[in-house]
């Protein structure tokens, strides 16, 4: 079943006041009251965005391969929708205002670097030597950083879904960031050519054959400000049927043929459908535009 005074220089307080608070809030802000501030970054003033949405990640974990990554920091997705599309149940999503519709929230990966390279495996002796220094100065964590892998428009979003515990409730193009001194800046599973499709679910997941499906779930859902907000907790999405690309980048140019190899082995990808999890415990908050825009 298918279902948001005292003068100053010449200049007066109240001013100095006004300059100050403008400076506080962030370029692309918008600055709401109470609750309705975790919107700040909603497109609420566009006119083809129906409702603001703003999910916090707050538990879960992404399986990668042979790898698995607790989410144990907050992850953020923030932004507006349209109004439902009532042949696909999807609503177009609108990026946030100040850019970070999907926020890079850094996770530990276990066991850090010695969990994913082993510097006796590399044969290029400076190399070698290069990450033997970064464990003997114990430069070993390794954060796992998700980031959109496309543009805030290629995600889709559908309530119906979402509160009917079926079918795609967030569709969410992806690539992983692995960060730490000797992988450098670029080292990356997914990206913008080949993301990875997260097609997250309340309900069951369909994998391929051979793959046990997982279950999700919708949550329970409280009205707040009067009923003027909507919170789901709780709201369980889940995927184990999409497939991971190899990683590439690691380590800069040169250094990424023989650390992207190592790499691939220790985390296993390329991984088909059906080798990976994505499971994400969400607290989601709707609130209707029009509503926003006036508090």
């Amino acid at each position: 079943m298918r279902k948001h005074f005292k003068r100053l220089g010449g200049v007066t307080a109240i001013t100095v006041i006004a300059v100050v608070s403008a400076l506080a809030i962030p370029a692309g802000a918008s600055a709401h009251t109470g609750l309705f501030a975790k919107f700040n970054y909603c497109p609420s003033t566009n006119p083809a965005v129906f409702k603001c949405l703003q999910s916090t990640t707050v538990s879960g974990k992404v399986v990668l391969g042979k790898k698995t990554v607790p989410i144990v920091n907050p992850v953020v997705l923030q932004g507006g929708v349209s109004l439902t599309n009532e042949e696909t149940f999807f609503s177009e999503f609108f990026g946030a205002t100040n850019g970070e519709t999907l926020s890079k929230t850094p996770q530990p990966v276990p066991g850090g670097l010695s969990g994913l390279v082993n510097c006796k495996e590399i044969s290029l002796s400076w190399l070698r030597a290069s990450c033997e220094a970064i464990f003997e100065n114990g430069l070993t964590g390794v954060n796992s950083t998700l980031e959109l892998a496309k543009p805030a428009s290629s995600i889709k979003v559908s309530e119906a879904n979402l509160a009917g515990a079926e079918e795609v409730a967030l569709q969410l193009p992806v690539k992983v960031h692995l960060e730490n001194p000797l992988l450098g800046s670029t080292c990356y599973i997914g990206s913008s050519a080949s993301p990875l499709i997260w097609n997250l679910t309340t309900g069951l997941t369909t994998p391929p054959a051979g793959t046990a499906p997982i279950k999700g779930s919708s949550g329970t859902t409280t009205l707040l400000e009067g009923g003027l907000i909507a919170l789901i907790e709780n709201a369980n999405l889940v995927d184990n049927a999409w497939s991971a690309p190899s990683a590439t980048g690691c380590g800069g140019f040169l250094v990424e043929l023989i650390l992207d190899p190592i790499i691939n082995s220790s985390v296993g990808v390329p991984s088909a459908a059906g080798k990976n999890v994505a499971e994400l415990n969400n607290n989601i908050y709707l609130a209707l535009a029009s509503v926003v825009n006036k508090h």
